[in-house]
């Protein structure tokens, strides 16, 4: 069965760095972008950061361009999310997710796989 966890969330000060991983089985991971999403109370999921299947596309969210950093690692199913100058608007659940289109910014999750997310905290 299709399994996706996000793994790498926890408690991070201000300016801090924190990095996610999400692994994943169960379908054929090359085939799928990838991409990261955060939920804040009572907010709908909104993209942070999505890449397409070899890593040759990336795409970012305006409120964290030039901070955060996704990839994957196609060889071990597993995408990544590096995030750096961190702020206090970024604490959020975060979410992995997979899908067939590109970009993916827009998956809902009724649609393609989804992680359960990892809380990200940044004190200020």
């Amino acid at each position: 069965q299709v399994q996706v966890a996000e793994s790498g969330g926890g408690l991070v000060q201000t300016g801090g760095s924190m990095r996610l991983s999400c692994t994943t089985s169960g379908f054929a991971f090359d085939d799928y972008s990838m991409g990261w999403f955060r939920q804040y109370p009572g907010k709908e999921r909104e993209g942070v950061a999505c890449i397409n299947w070899n890593g040759g596309s990336t795409l970012y969210a305006d409120s964290v361009k030039g901070r955060f950093t996704i990839s994957r690692d196609n060889a071990k199913n597993t995408v990544y999310l590096e995030m750096n100058r961190m702020k206090p608007e970024d604490t959020a659940m975060y979410f992995c997710a997979a899908g067939a289109r590109w970009p993916l910014f827009g998956l809902t999750p009724g649609r393609g796989y989804w992680g359960q997310g990892t809380q990200v905290t940044v004190s200020s």
